[in-house]
């Protein structure tokens, strides 16, 4: 999945949840509670915990097994100036998260991915070109929100103590956003090998790789459906000779614009490919309901300038939109866990106004 998040950019959005901030703390502090965290109107959540604290937190993902989890973190105050890779069980009772550095601390990371091993997992980094941080766009410049698609970006598996056993890509341009099927037989993930931003499927050794998008623009952030048979993603699809000029121009420098993308799904080989969403704005971060029935993502469509980003449930035809988080910020990166327990996400909430970005996890509610 494009790690970064897509940033709200007025500095007035953090009033609301400033004043929610401080009641969050006070409540929890003299409560006791967790429920707290969450808005009234988030009848889907229950007990929720936010499991970290301060930085820029997010795309947290389960393991095959419920109880563990990766995800990404930057906290320039902590010396982690760009993305890397954090593993950690899930806290039972009042027990405090905890959580280790699996990445080699070098280049950037995103996009970590459990394997069904219990073993190793994957992800996508830079370290073999870099030690450091690869630039950042100039927005200033460029006058565009943009994301970075480094060519440096290749896909490993690594173990827990942050030894890397195998590079499963290998190709000139970026290859990153993999997830693994539920069958832990096959791997989805997104490369520009082809001059294009396209989705492709390889075993999870790495051997047969097959690409099952071909249309012009930014396709990816691709997951399977419980079943492993179908897969759904986020993609933008330039229409007017303006917008695939534009696309282009961007893309020959490493950049992409995601501020309009819809989501896309087909069977697992490509097939029978088509949008179920029309929102406009950006809709993004994917992911399957454990029965597979239903697809929960980030989108701002309801808002004209782009922002606050929520979270929403809609059917596989496109019917059925329902909001179910309600910050007044940034809600994005929605999982479940296997077993449909448990539910867990990134969000700005209870962070007193400021800009960091958080894990939150809560039971799911029916």
């Amino acid at each position: 999945m494009q790690s970064r998040k897509l940033k709200v950019k007025s500095k007035k959005q953090g009033v609301a949840c400033m004043m929610f901030g401080i009641c969050c703390v006070l409540s929890i502090y003299a409560k006791g509670q967790t429920d707290t965290l969450k808005y009234p109107d988030e009848k889907h959540f229950k007990n929720m915990r936010q499991l970290t604290w301060g930085g820029d937190n997010a795309e947290a993902y389960f393991g095959f097994d419920n109880e563990h989890i990766t995800f990404q973190r930057r906290n320039p105050k902590e010396g982690i100036n760009c993305d890397q890779i954090f593993y950690g069980s899930i806290p039972k009772g009042e027990k405090k998260f905890t959580y280790k550095l699996v990445s080699t601390g070098k280049g950037r990371t995103t996009c970590a991915y459990l394997m069904p091993d219990h073993k190793h997992f994957l992800y996508a980094s830079t370290h073999a070109t870099a030690d450091t941080c690869p630039p950042e766009p100039d927005r200033k410049v460029i006058k565009k929100y943009v994301w970075p698609v480094y060519s440096s970006y290749d896909i490993y598996v690594a173990d827990f103590n942050g030894k890397i056993v195998k590079q499963l890509t290998n190709t000139a341009g970026y290859d990153a956003e993999a997830t693994i099927s539920p069958k832990g037989d096959k791997i989805v993930f997104t490369s520009m090998r082809n001059g294009d931003i396209d989705i492709y499927t390889m075993n999870i050794d790495g051997s047969h790789v097959k690409q099952i998008t071909n249309t012009l623009g930014y396709d990816g952030g691709a997951c399977f459906s419980p079943d492993g048979k179908k897969i759904i993603w986020r993609a933008s699809r330039p229409q007017t000779e303006e917008e695939v000029k534009e696309y282009k121009d961007l893309l020959a420098q490493g950049l992409v614009m995601p501020t309009h993308m819809e989501l896309f799904i087909a069977n697992a080989d490509g097939t029978d490919a088509h949008q179920i969403t029309h929102l406009g704005k950006a809709n993004w971060a994917p992911a399957f309901t454990p029965d597979g029935k239903k697809i929960v993502f980030a989108s701002d469509y309801e808002y004209e300038r782009g922002f606050p980003f929520n979270l929403y449930l809609i059917n596989l035809d496109g019917t059925g939109l329902e909001r179910i988080s309600h910050d007044g910020s940034f809600d994005a990166f929605p999982m479940f866990s296997p077993d449909g327990k448990k539910f867990i996400f990134s969000s700005n909430r209870h962070n007193g106004g400021g800009h960091d970005t958080n894990v939150f996890i809560c039971d799911w509610v029916e």
